[in-house]
């Protein structure tokens, strides 16, 4: 299957999944959702929402909130992480809004990109959900997504790398519910660690999970006083294993007697190989 047969086939089954594809940030206005999506990096939506409701009491509008400095900021948004930071970026980007935009965020994501603490993602993200433009931002969770179901090809390493890949699997008028159905599929399901793949809808495309299958099965019943690992090609225990990089170039436990990969941990039985995982690199 080429990736663009199977993006269209996620997204097709992450639809009938996924009742209401939207952000979980709750907001009412652009600058609302503004401030909440710059809170949100490296932060749940839920500790988000729990925060926000008493900043924007406090500073309802971007011209209030350009009045605080980041030191009135910080105890409305000291349970978010990075708070210190996060409150500069707040205080100055309020006075770039009123300074720069007459007091009104911007739709683009260019100019959103020239506010303080407004990068490529933070950017897209307002102006798809704000202001309807059509963008396809990449967070770790559609980042993590994509690269494990195969739909941008392998040394897709980067936010950007993997943008511009899906970008040209799936159709524009897709590109915001791909969006949202990629993260909340790897907020709930495809998490970072332990994803539920035996309640996932996409097991029969995923080249993860296909990956998965192709490891070796647990065995009990091992003998660990014969050997620290067990290789079950060639039935041989052995203490001290050789090491092989695989060709996604991960560092596996080989048998040193035949450089078989297929190895087990003699005291639980379980395989030594991993598969290749991802996580944001830049």
């Amino acid at each position: 299957m080429g990736r663009t047969q199977r993006a269209a086939f996620v997204l097709d089954r992450l639809r009938e999944d996924i009742e209401h594809p939207t952000t979980e940030l709750e907001y009412e206005t652009p600058y609302q959702l503004l401030v909440a999506v710059i809170l949100s990096a490296q932060c749940t939506d839920e500790r988000v929402n729990d925060a926000t409701p008493a900043l924007f009491e406090a500073y309802p509008t971007v011209d209030d909130l350009a009045t605080a400095s980041p030191d009135e900021i910080y105890p409305y948004i000291q349970s978010i992480t990075f708070p210190n930071n996060k409150a500069g970026y707040l205080a100055k980007m309020a006075r770039q809004v009123v300074e720069n935009f007459e007091g009104e965020v911007p739709s683009s994501v260019a100019d959103l990109q020239t506010l303080t603490g407004v990068g490529r993602k933070t950017a897209q993200v307002v102006a798809n959900v704000a202001f309807d433009v059509d963008a396809l931002p990449v967070d770790t969770h559609v980042f993590r997504v994509a690269n494990r179901i195969g739909l941008v090809k392998e040394g897709a390493d980067t936010p950007k790398k993997v943008e511009q890949q899906l970008k040209r699997v799936i159709p524009k008028r897709d590109w915001s519910d791909a969006h949202h159905l990629l993260i909340l599929h790897g907020r709930y399901t495809c998490t970072a660690r332990s994803p539920s793949c035996d309640d996932c809808s996409l097991t029969e495309v995923c080249q993860h999970y296909d990956r998965l299958q192709k490891l070796p099965s647990s065995q009990n019943g091992l003998e660990e006083a014969k050997g620290t690992f067990y290789c079950t090609t060639s039935n041989h225990y052995f203490d001290e294993p050789d090491t092989h990089v695989d060709r996604h170039d991960i560092e596996q436990v080989a048998c040193p007697h035949c450089g078989s990969m297929q190895v087990l941990r003699s005291r639980n039985g379980t395989p030594t190989k991993q598969v290749k995982d991802y996580r944001v690199n830049g």
